[in-house]
C-alpha cells in the first residue's frame, strides 16, 4: 500500500512539472543535467564508436576489426534514430493526456512508465552495443581511443572563468 500511495505522490507532482517541460526544446531538459545516461551519453557512445572508424589508422586497427566495427556503428545510429522517435511520439502522447484540466491520472502514469521504459531500453542496447564495440579493441587501442576521447563524463562543469562573468 505504501508503495502504490508514494507512486502516486510522485506522479502527481511529477507528471505537471513534465507537461509544463513538454513544452520547451529537448534539447533544454538535457543541458546541465549531467546524468550519465542521459541522451547526450548515447550519443558520445556512438561518437566513440565514429571516432574509432575514423581513427583506425591511429588505433593501428585491422581491416577484420574495421569490418566488425562498421555493422556495430550503423546499427547504433539506427538504434539513437529509433530511440529519438519513439521518444518524441511518448512525450506528445503524455502531453496530450496532461492537456485537460481533469486527466486520467492511470493513463498520465502509464505514459510516464512508457518513457521510462524507453529509455531504459535504450540505454540498455547502447551499453550491450559498446560491449561489443569494446571487446573488438586490443588494450592498447582502448587506451588509445580514450586518450583520443575529447571530453569524459566528468568534465561537463563550465570553467570557473566562463562562472565569474
Amino acid at each position: 500500500m505504501k508503495t502504490v500511495l508514494s507512486l502516486v505522490v510522485m506522479v502527481l507532482f511529477a507528471v505537471p512539472a513534465f507537461a509544463q517541460m513538454m513544452d520547451m526544446p529537448m534539447k533544454n531538459h538535457m543541458e546541465g543535467h549531467g546524468h550519465m545516461m542521459e541522451m547526450g551519453s548515447m550519443d558520445k557512445m556512438d561518437n566513440m564508436t565514429g571516432m574509432c572508424l575514423e581513427h583506425a589508422d591511429k588505433l593501428g586497427m585491422t581491416d577484420d576489426q574495421i569490418a566488425k566495427l562498421k555493422p556495430l556503428h550503423t546499427g547504433m545510429q539506427k538504434k539513437q534514430v529509433r530511440f529519438k522517435a519513439d521518444l518524441k511520439i511518448a512525450e506528445l502522447e503524455l502531453k496530450e493526456i496532461m492537456e485537460v484540466k481533469d486527466f486520467d491520472l492511470d493513463k498520465a502514469t502509464a505514459a510516464v512508465k512508457k518513457i521510462s521504459e524507453i529509455k531504459t531500453n535504450h540505454h540498455l542496447e547502447m551499453l550491450q552495443a559498446m560491449k561489443e564495440v569494446r571487446t573488438q579493441l586490443s588494450d592498447d587501442q582502448f587506451k588509445k581511443m580514450k586518450k583520443m576521447m575529447p571530453m569524459k563524463h566528468n568534465e561537463k562543469k563550465p570553467h570557473k572563468k566562463m562562472m565569474k562573468k
